[in-house]
């Protein structure tokens, strides 16, 4: 499957101005990026400032230590590479795309619904009927972009991310600039959720999400069918 997959993951390493280290979940990168070029796909890796990227420390244990996915990124020149010379998002093309696909980890509720060039490649894939696709906290990335009639994109569509329930179970509620289950159900998202820690994805259409870091294979399952349906 020859298909292009532009990844847009977090700059940020920061709760907040001088909160907790944070950045990318590394299962939420890593199982989804083999799944698909191990499909035949060929990824980029963007961010909203470009060049390197966090990974979340707590996300990343001794080589030997992690899942699979995990040990093989840490240990892949070529994916280490990516992640050091990323795109700057405002400077990308999501014509050139097929999918968008963004990772989560904590740091993406702080820059990307602030970042125009992550918003527009956002709208410019959806008008465009490309597949979108987040896990966990990446569908920070999803809150901000607009259809052309100005509804949000998730208005009407059936949505999941990290919980509300997972926040407060992670003791983040009061530190999170916003709540991402709550911010769905504001934008018309009908939201559709498992419990605690459960792998669980729902697609709608080319729009496809996911709650947690157990459920980033999932979501690379649900991009697959949907870009060999394409």
């Amino acid at each position: 499957m020859s298909k292009k997959i532009l990844f847009i993951v977090t700059s940020n390493a920061q709760m907040g101005a001088g909160g907790k280290v944070t950045g990318i979940w590394a299962e939420e990168l890593a199982a989804p990026y083999y799944a698909l070029l191990d499909a035949g796909c060929e990824v980029d890796l963007a961010s909203p400032k470009g060049g390197a990227v966090p990974l979340d420390p707590g996300s990343v244990k001794a080589v030997g230590s992690n899942p699979a996915e995990v040990d093989r990124f840490l240990t892949d020149i070529q994916a280490k590479q990516k992640t050091a010379n990323t795109l700057r998002a405002a400077e990308v093309n999501a014509a050139n795309y097929d999918a968008i696909f963004f990772p989560g980890g904590h740091g993406t509720m702080w820059d990307l619904p602030v970042d125009a060039g992550v918003t527009q490649a956002v709208e410019a894939a959806f008008a465009a009927s490309k597949v979108i696709a987040s896990v966990c906290h990446g569908a920070a990335g999803l809150v901000t972009a607009k259809r052309a009639d100005g509804q949000s994109i998730v208005a009407g569509k059936r949505v999941n991310s990290f919980t509300d329930a997972e926040e407060a179970a992670a003791g983040l509620t009061n530190v999170v600039p916003f709540l991402l289950e709550s911010r769905l159900r504001e934008l018309g998202g009908a939201f559709v959720g498992a419990a605690n820690w459960q792998a669980f994805a729902i697609r709608d259409g080319n729009l496809i999400t996911g709650q947690n870091p157990a459920s980033s294979t999932l979501v690379a399952k649900h991009v697959i069918d949907a870009l060999r349906a394409a």
